[in-house]
């Protein structure tokens, strides 16, 4: 309950489901809704100038604490616990449940079951879609407009490798708190790969390296996860990172040890720990 980034209070009011366990004035009771748009930010106060701490991808879960003046809400992200305030107009209604994730980097949803028609997004992976109807290669996803079937995947179906998933972000620029396929940052990339593989993660890289279990840096290969104090990247294989960072402001391929040399020359230090899933 020490870490504020994933408890809910504030000015003494707090999420109800916080009640007997941390000391507030008032305890209110959550409402769930979705996000409504492709992308959203999670900022750090009701203003969308502040910091962005985190990002809601569409037909995400927010449950909303409390309702702030000037459109904005105060509440909490299920999928990875980030709290935060969110602008209110990007939320809708919580149902229908998604039946599907989007499986491509990126897709549009088109007004009419027809790629002629006009397009919205793009809707990056791992966003969450309740399918309505299907019609040709096109099915009807609620509250967004018309996706392509190959786009989609059943929720449940997910990709095996880590590393192929960060990999398809290469060139992605780098967003201090993106999670989406048009921008996102380190830790955002790395959440990213694991929830298309069906693992859970929290968002921040502090938080990602208590993730599996410490191995040696000989060990290292794909899949397995290299931290620095506040960075994150993902092994290629033994020599070879996949990573999203600032130095590039894009994600980038760069071998490990011209990283290591790099961030511990720029004061980074040298790499905290190596984790394999």
């Amino acid at each position: 309950m020490d870490d504020l980034r994933v408890t809910p209070i504030r000015d003494g009011i707090a999420s109800r489901s916080l009640e007997g366990i941390v000391r507030a004035e008032v305890y209110l009771e959550p409402k769930v809704r979705r996000c409504g748009r492709p992308a959203i930010g999670i900022h750090r106060a009701p203003d969308l100038e502040s910091e962005q701490l985190d990002q809601l991808l569409f037909g995400e879960s927010f449950e909303v604490i409390e309702e702030e003046a000037g459109g904005f809400v105060w509440g909490q992200a299920p999928r990875d616990g980030y709290v935060g305030f969110v602008a209110s107009g990007a939320l809708a209604a919580h149902e229908p449940p998604p039946t599907h994730r989007v499986s491509a980097l990126r897709t549009y949803a088109f007004l009419e079951p027809s790629i002629k028609s006009r397009a919205g997004g793009p809707f990056s992976l791992n966003c969450l879609v309740a399918v309505e109807a299907e019609q040709g290669r096109l099915a009807k996803v609620a509250g967004a407009g018309w996706m392509a079937v190959e786009h989609l995947a059943p929720i449940g179906s997910f990709e095996t490798d880590l590393a192929a998933v960060a990999e398809r972000f290469l060139g992605a620029p780098y967003l201090w708190g993106g999670r989406e396929s048009l921008g996102l940052d380190c830790s955002g990339l790395v959440q990213a790969a694991l929830f298309a593989c069906g693992i859970a993660c929290p968002r921040d890289a502090d938080q990602q390296a208590g993730l599996g279990h410490q191995i040696a840096r000989e060990d290292f290969g794909r899949g397995d996860l290299v931290f620095w104090k506040g960075h994150v990247a993902v092994g290629l294989d033994a020599e070879r990172i996949v990573h999203a960072n600032g130095f590039h402001m894009a994600v980038a391929i760069e071998p490990l040890e011209t990283a290591v040399a790099r961030i511990g020359a720029a004061g980074g230090g040298q790499p905290t720990t190596f984790r394999r899933l």
